[in-house]
């Protein structure tokens, strides 16, 4: 059984697992040298044996205790009969939502469209260490329709205007696209993974009268389904705030991954009976030795005794210098 299995699985706080969000990507030389001859994002993704290299990249160079598979949250729009483009210093660009199109959808073309990601697992379990975890993800619903309807605007907000004229349209497609989601674990986790992670990029977004119909109740379906087939699930509900404690007491996840900008204290206190992870800034590695050091140690003492997981608030920078995350890494494991 992996460390990560034991702490999310067993609340086993005598471990502590290391991975990052976004370990596998720009801040690697090794990716860079792969994504210079690949311009196309999609493609890319949608290329087995390239994306089970990009994935084992991080386990190679720190043998850390997760590999999380090299794809993106937007695969499953893409799947769903809604284009998606890559462009550069502009991210993901979707072409607008059409609901014929996406109601035309059945579960045989959805999942013929992403075999390529459960062939990248298939790929990537038969060469990863049996102590080490795979991780497969998914976007949470409410962080999908986000892109699928366009409704962040240049300045990150959210356009409330449209999602009020859209209201049908969209509880429709969210009822839907739930069911898709729960086929896109099921047939990753199938296909090799060991753990969920459901990123909700975008639920800091929400009013609060929203979050119970848009982040409250779409993860407690995602997470219901995973519990029923013993999926171990870690939600990752960025920028709720104080609301990360009704999160956890309505979705009940096997772990729940912080952001850099809610208190780690008021986190130990507040939410029981769920492994932590994450937490400290990205930035924090683009500082000196001695500052990375202490704030990881802040965590590791806040946590100490309690199930955690060593991650960051959010993914790793894309001017990250490797060898501060190898560092990190060493630091972690010669002090616990």
């Amino acid at each position: 059984m992996s460390k990560l299995i034991k702490v999310l699985m067993n609340k086993d706080s005598s471990c502590l697992p290391i991975w990052f969000m976004r370990q596998a990507g720009r801040y690697l030389p090794e990716f860079r040298k792969i994504r210079s001859n690949n311009k196309n994002f999609i493609k890319l993704c949608l290329n087995a044996k390239l994306s089970s290299t990009i994935t084992l990249q991080p386990i190679d160079k720190f043998d850390l205790d997760a590999a999380i598979i090299f794809s993106d949250i937007l695969m499953v729009p893409y799947a769903l009969n809604q284009e998606v483009n890559f462009e550069k210093d502009k991210g993901p660009i979707l072409s607008n939502f059409k609901i014929d199109d996406f109601l035309s959808c059945d579960a045989r073309s959805f999942k013929f469209k992403l075999q390529p990601v459960y062939d990248l697992i298939s790929i990537t379990k038969k060469k990863l260490k049996k102590d080490k975890s795979l991780i497969c993800f998914i976007g949470a619903p409410w962080t999908l329709i986000i892109y699928m309807f366009g409704l962040k605007s240049e300045d990150n907000k959210l356009n409330l205007d449209l999602l009020e004229r859209k209201k049908k349209e969209i509880k429709l497609t969210l009822d839907k696209l739930n069911d898709y989601l729960c086929l896109h674990v099921d047939n990753q986790m199938k296909s090799g993974a060991d753990v969920v992670q459901i990123f909700d990029s975008w639920a800091g977004m929400l009013p609060e009268e929203k979050i119970d119909d848009f982040c409250f109740e779409p993860n407690a379906k995602i997470v219901n389904f995973c519990k029923k087939n013993n999926y171990p699930v870690i939600c990752f509900p960025k920028g709720i705030n104080n609301n990360y404690k009704k999160f956890n007491e309505i979705v009940k996840p096997n772990g729940i991954g912080i952001d850099f900008n809610v208190d780690p204290e008021w986190i130990r206190f507040n939410l029981k009976d769920v492994c932590i992870q994450g937490g400290m800034n990205p930035r924090t590695l683009l500082l000196d030795d001695d500052s990375i050091y202490r704030e990881a140690e802040k965590y590791i003492k806040i946590f100490k005794d309690y199930p955690y997981i060593f991650n960051l608030g959010h993914g790793l920078l894309p001017e990250t210098n490797p060898d501060k995350v190898k560092k990190l890494i060493n630091f972690i494991r010669e002090n616990n």
